[in-house]
C-alpha cells in the first residue's frame, strides 16, 4: 500500500474516531442554557485563534485569490449547516441515534460521485455499503423510552447531505485542491462563524455558559471535533478520494460505543458488537478495496455469465 494511502485512511480513521465526541461535549450545555446556535458559534470561533497560530508558526498566507473566496465560502455555509442541523436534531432524539443515522452519507457521497462525477462504482464499493448499512442499523437503537422524531430524522438527513455536498466539493474543486489543509479549515470556519452571527442579529439568542465547566466544553469542541476531525477530514480527502473517506467516517459510532463504555461506563450488548464488527469489516473492505475488486474478477471469469454445468 502506498505511504499516501496509508496516511489518509489513518487520518479518515481518527477524524471520525474525534467526531465522535461532539454529543458528549455539546449536549450538557443544553442543559445548562445554551442553544445549539450559540455552541456553535463559540465552537467555530475559538478554533479560529488556534488555527490561526498553526498558520502563523508555518509561515503560511491568509490572502486567497479571488477565485478561492467563493469555494471557500461555500463551504463554510455548507459546514454552517450541517453542523446546525446535527446540533438541533439533539433536542429531539438521542443523541448517539442522531449520530449513527449521520452516516447516510456516505451513501450520498458514493451516489454524487458516480451520477455527477462518472467515478467507477466497484464491486468492493457496494459490498462495503451494504455491510456498514448493517452495522449501523444495529447500532441504531433508542435508548429507555426515548423514540425516533420524525422531525430529528428530517434534521439528521439535512445535515448529512450537507455535509456530503461539503466532501464531494472539497474533491472536486480545483480551486479548493490547491488550498493548504489548515488554511481552507480556517476561512471553512470563518465563513461558518458568520452564518451564526447572522442567525443570532436576525433573533436567535445569544447564550453563554453557566458554569466554568461549560467554557472547557466549548474549547474541547473547537479542538477534537472541529480543528482535529475537520483537519484529518480534509486532508484524508485530499489523499484517498471523497468515497473512501466518507465511508471510513462510519468509524464514529463504533468510537462514541466505546466512548460510552469506558468512560460512561454504559452498558454494551451483543447487538453493539455485532453492529460494531460489521462497520469494522466495512472500512476493511475499502482499504483492501484493490484486491478484493481482483479476487471478485477473477471468480466471475471463473463462472462466466450463461455458464452451466
Amino acid at each position: 500500500m502506498k505511504l499516501d494511502k496509508l496516511k489518509g485512511y489513518s487520518l479518515a480513521a481518527i477524524a471520525a474516531a474525534a467526531y465522535g465526541t461532539n454529543p458528549a461535549f455539546a449536549v450538557p450545555l443544553y442543559g445548562h442554557g445554551m442553544n445549539p446556535v450559540s455552541v456553535l458559534l463559540f465552537r467555530y470561533l475559538m478554533g479560529l485563534p488556534i488555527l490561526a497560530a498553526i498558520m502563523a508558526l508555518r509561515g503560511k498566507s491568509f490572502s486567497l485569490r479571488k477565485d478561492e473566496i467563493v469555494p471557500t465560502m461555500i463551504l463554510g455555509v455548507l459546514m454552517a449547516l450541517s453542523s446546525l442541523t446535527l446540533f438541533e436534531s439533539y433536542n429531539y432524539m438521542n443523541s448517539g441515534v442522531a449520530s449513527t443515522l449521520l452516516f447516510v452519507y456516505p451513501v450520498m457521497v458514493a451516489i454524487m460521485m458516480i451520477m455527477f462525477f462518472h467515478e467507477k462504482f466497484s464491486v468492493s464499493t457496494v459490498i462495503c455499503l451494504l455491510v456498514m448499512g448493517g452495522g449501523l442499523i444495529l447500532l441504531m437503537k433508542p435508548q429507555g423510552d426515548d423514540s425516533l422524531s420524525m422531525f430529528g430524522i428530517l434534521l439528521v438527513m439535512i445535515s448529512a447531505l450537507t455535509y456530503a455536498l461539503y466532501i464531494v466539493m472539497v474533491n472536486v474543486s480545483k480551486s479548493v485542491k490547491n488550498i493548504p489543509t489548515t488554511k481552507l479549515l480556517f476561512y471553512v470556519l470563518g465563513w461558518g462563524s458568520i452564518v451564526y452571527v447572522v442567525m443570532i442579529a436576525f433573533g436567535s439568542e445569544l447564550t453563554i455558559p453557566e458554569e466554568n465547566w461549560g467554557w472547557l466544553n466549548l474549547f474541547a469542541l473547537a479542538i477534537i471535533p472541529t480543528v482535529l476531525s475537520l483537519g484529518c477530514t480534509t486532508r484524508a480527502i485530499q489523499l484517498i478520494g471523497s468515497t473512501p473517506t466518507a465511508i471510513l467516517g462510519a468509524l464514529e459510532p463504533v468510537s462514541a460505543v466505546v466512548l460510552s463504555v469506558l468512560v460512561l461506563g454504559q452498558p454494551i450488548t451483543v447487538q453493539d458488537i455485532i453492529g460494531g464488527l460489521l462497520i469494522v469489516v466495512a472500512t476493511t473492505i475499502v482499504i483492501c478495496a484493490g484486491p478484493v475488486d481482483k479476487a471478485i474478477l477473477r471468480m466471475r471469469k471463473m463462472f462466466p455469465k450463461g455458464s452451466h454445468r
